[in-house]
């Protein structure tokens, strides 16, 4: 049964005047190499339902297939235009070797990538693109410029930044200002119980001067969070996928397992998963617009989004009881 949408907060996204959901719906990892288009279709159907209006994908995603595979289920499910978000990200490239297409941020790049992008979404544009990772090679004034003439040309509405340091997007907030160009509003990092020190200690201050905004990603530390690889890595978990040995090794580090295990019996007390636990934590900080939450299942889809109901159970006192418990 689909959740009641009314039960979704929406905040700005940064100091945008646009609302985005708190929780929200990612392709990483899982389209194409988990999910076809019809299932990809209703997962995503299964949190528009709950209220989600954001919808997460990258360039880099299954090599361009993700953001097919989401432009097809979007012109399936013809939601009105208006009602959602998608984004993407720019940065690896998907042209091999050649080396003004591949891990830059460089004019030339950046203007043929998005329009690659938007001919795999059937879109005439995304809401957000975000640069996907700093290019120390390219000028930060080439690519804020690049960056600003996307939003110009309607190709975008907003831009942002992707595993940035504070300083780096500080660079560019005042590079745009002073050129009067279309500045970065958000960031997409790392963020969850267990990876915490940028979006708390480095960003702190960038927040209180510009209200950038955030829009996590891995906030279940890629299922770590779940307490599912307590006895050994499941079967259709991402874990278990070709290629993702590094992630399989991590999901059996036996220290990080006994941290999260501390979580389950606050999970007990409090009558819900360790996933949506972990997922209503992650909305507490004021800096987090929405958290990008991934399924290979609608199951897994409807049990992220009933983490609404756990966010008014978090009191100060159990947060504080939650850190202290994977410190």
């Amino acid at each position: 049964m689909a959740i009641p949408n009314d039960k979704m907060e929406y905040r700005r996204l940064g100091n945008t005047g646009v609302k985005v959901s708190v929780l929200s719906f990612g392709s990483w990892v899982t389209f194409d190499n988990q999910l076809d288009t019809d299932l990809a279709l209703n997962c995503m159907q299964a949190a528009h339902d709950a209220g989600c209006n954001f919808f997460d994908n990258a360039e880099a995603y299954a090599g361009g297939k993700s953001e097919t595979i989401m432009g097809e289920a979007l012109r399936q499910l013809a939601w009105p235009r208006w009602s959602y978000l998608v984004t993407t990200k720019l940065f690896w490239g998907l042209h091999g070797s050649d080396p003004n297409m591949r891990n830059t941020l460089n004019r030339k790049y950046l203007s043929q990538a998005i329009d690659a992008s938007l001919e795999r979404f059937g879109l005439d544009f995304v809401d957000i693109v975000y640069c996907h990772r700093a290019d120390p090679d390219t000028p930060m004034e080439e690519t804020v410029w690049a960056m600003s003439d996307m939003v110009s040309q309607g190709k975008a509405l907003y831009w942002g930044t992707s595993e940035w340091s504070a300083d780096e997007i500080r660079h560019a907030i005042d590079i745009a200002e002073r050129h009067h160009l279309h500045k970065p509003v958000t960031e997409q990092s790392q963020y969850n119980l267990l990876e915490r020190d940028k979006v708390e200690r480095e960003y702190a201050r960038l927040y209180d001067d510009t209200g950038y905004g955030n829009t996590i990603w891995s906030p279940l530390a890629s299922g770590l969070l779940t307490g599912k690889y307590r006895d050994g890595i499941p079967d259709d978990s991402r874990a278990a996928l070709s290629g993702y040995g590094w992630l399989a090794e991590r999901m059996t580090d036996a220290e990080a397992i006994a941290k999260i295990e501390k979580l389950r019996p606050i999970a007990d007390r409090l009558g819900c998963s360790m996933a949506q636990l972990a997922l209503a934590w992650c909305t507490k900080h004021p800096m987090v617009s929405t958290v990008i939450t991934g399924a290979s299942r609608v199951e897994q889809v409807v049990q992220n989004f009933e983490a609404l109901d756990v966010i008014a159970l978090l009191t100060d006192e159990v947060k504080d009881e939650m850190e202290s418990a994977v410190r």
